[in-house]
């Protein structure tokens, strides 16, 4: 086959791989070359598995050549850094686990090997998820979107999305608690998932989590294929539910029935305003939705981000990263902490469980104004983000304090959908004069996630987004 093997879809991948038009190592060896020569700008990869990758390729190809064949088998990919990965480096993105090598796969991981995927490296990823940002110690570099070199590709799953969008994947493995999947997609021109609730096992730690795992991908349909194989709830998952129908099958689906589809542009956040492309975006999408047949109403924001809802996820989340960090990191590697990690778990030390479960109190009232408000229809239509790729440094202008809020006003669409537990969707839309992507999410009703599959592959059939590229693709 062509030397461009980037170019071709996932699922076309693994159609080549099953009729023997391509191996398994062949892949493999496309992608690692691409990584070696594209990856020193983009910061992609925390690791890399080169040996690991050809072994398993190897054994791919072992089953193919014997008929055998399951969802993923040969196929290239890439695991967030947040996730334990059995044999292969798992750091969190922090400098004090730059060394620690799990003996087991998290959950998803297992699913996924299981179902054949080869593991080609590990993406970069925020320290412990703190940052809608990627940046951290221990690969010493931002991870950027591929669109402009000087522009982050968000985060949390930054180095899934800067891996896709420049050919080093044909998919990633994401995970999502407050947008960490929808606003990397957004940055780098691709779709990415955040499930309902309960579809994808996430580990138990509380009652409600807030995050949870998904693909992130070209196409509609190799988001959907990765899907189908994350979606097998783990025995005493407390949310855990399985769909009546593959994901594959429902994006076959596209020209469902009409809908009815709320949409707002309106940040939610006092003095801040949604960038014109933001809104052209959003604008753009709801006049196709409406030609295609969709009832589309533009409603008010449902629930502002007041002082106390912001104050509320700031504490949920200090809280939140002192929990993780002061059970992985030994104490006497806590100086190996970003200074904005040390931050936070300082804040989240200095809490109270009154703190914590007022702040729940709050975000449990925003949430619900959303589900009321919203009861009437079957998916909401948001931008991704307030406005383009922020240039680097962007976040850290005003110092550590003003982080978390720089933050929200950035990525503000995103947050109550995890909290509300609803599928949502980031898609591409379009490409700015200056080069930089810009995205819509496409938000449906709980555990709703076929329906809004086959609702994002009407929209990439009505061409939605162009097959566009950013420069290093051509590489």
């Amino acid at each position: 086959m062509s030397g461009d093997l980037h170019e071709l879809s996932a699922a076309t991948q693994l159609t080549a791989l099953r009729l023997g038009e391509v191996s398994s190592r062949e892949l493999t060896v496309h992608y690692l070359e691409r990584i070696e020569k594209l990856d020193g700008e983009l910061g992609a990869f925390a690791t890399v598995t080169s040996e690991l990758a050809l072994d398993e390729a190897d054994r791919a190809d072992r089953r193919l050549a014997q008929g055998e064949w399951s969802p993923l088998l040969g196929l290239p990919l890439g695991i967030k850094d947040l996730y334990s990965t059995a044999g292969a480096r798992t750091t969190f993105g922090c400098a004090a686990l730059a060394e620690f090598t799990p003996t087991a796969d998290a959950w998803t991981v297992g699913l996924l090997r299981r179902a054949g995927a080869v593991l080609i490296g590990k993406t970069n990823t925020a320290e412990f998820g703190a940052t809608c940002y990627t940046e951290n110690d221990v690969t010493g570099r931002p991870t950027v979107t591929p669109y402009d070199c000087m522009r982050y590709a968000s985060g949390s799953s930054g180095g899934a999305a800067a891996a896709v969008a420049a050919g080093l994947l044909p998919l990633a493995h994401a995970g999502d608690g407050a947008g960490s999947t929808r606003t990397p997609a957004a940055t780098c021109h691709l779709v990415g998932v955040k499930p309902s609730r309960g579809l994808v096992s996430a580990q138990a730690t509380s009652f409600v989590s807030t995050t949870v795992e998904g693909p992130i991908a070209r196409m509609v349909e190799d988001a959907a294929l990765l899907l189908d194989v994350m979606a097998q709830p783990q025995p005493g998952d407390l949310d855990g539910w399985r769909p009546e129908v593959r994901f594959v099958d429902a994006i076959k689906q596209w020209s469902t029935r009409p809908l009815r589809i709320a949409f707002w542009t309106e940040v939610g956040l006092a003095g801040r305003s949604p960038h014109p492309e933001a809104v052209h975006a959003v604008e753009w999408t709801a006049a196709l939705l409406q030609e295609l047949g969709h009832d589309v109403r533009e409603v008010p924001i449902p629930a502002r981000c007041d002082d106390p809802v912001s104050s509320a996820l700031r504490t949920l989340f200090a809280a939140s990263v002192n929990a993780v960090a002061s059970s992985l990191v030994p104490a006497d590697r806590e100086g190996q902490l970003l200074p904005y990690t040390r931050y936070l778990t300082e804040e989240g030390e200095a809490l109270s469980g009154r703190d914590l479960v007022a702040a729940q109190g709050v975000l449990a009232g925003y949430a619900s104004a959303f589900l009321a408000a919203l009861d009437g229809f079957d998916v909401a239509l948001t931008p991704v983000t307030t406005g383009p790729p922020v240039p680097l440094g962007h976040f850290q202008a005003e110092g550590f304090a003003a982080i978390a809020d720089a933050m929200l006003a950035w990525s503000a669409y995103t947050p109550w959908a995890n909290l509300t537990g609803q599928p949502a969707i980031a898609l591409p839309s379009h490409v700015d004069r200056d080069g930089l992507p810009h995205g819509v999410q496409i938000v449906g009703r709980r555990r709703g996630d076929a329906a809004l599959f086959a609702l994002a592959a009407q929209l990439e059939h009505a061409d939605l987004w162009k097959d566009v590229h950013p420069p290093c693709w051509y590489q």
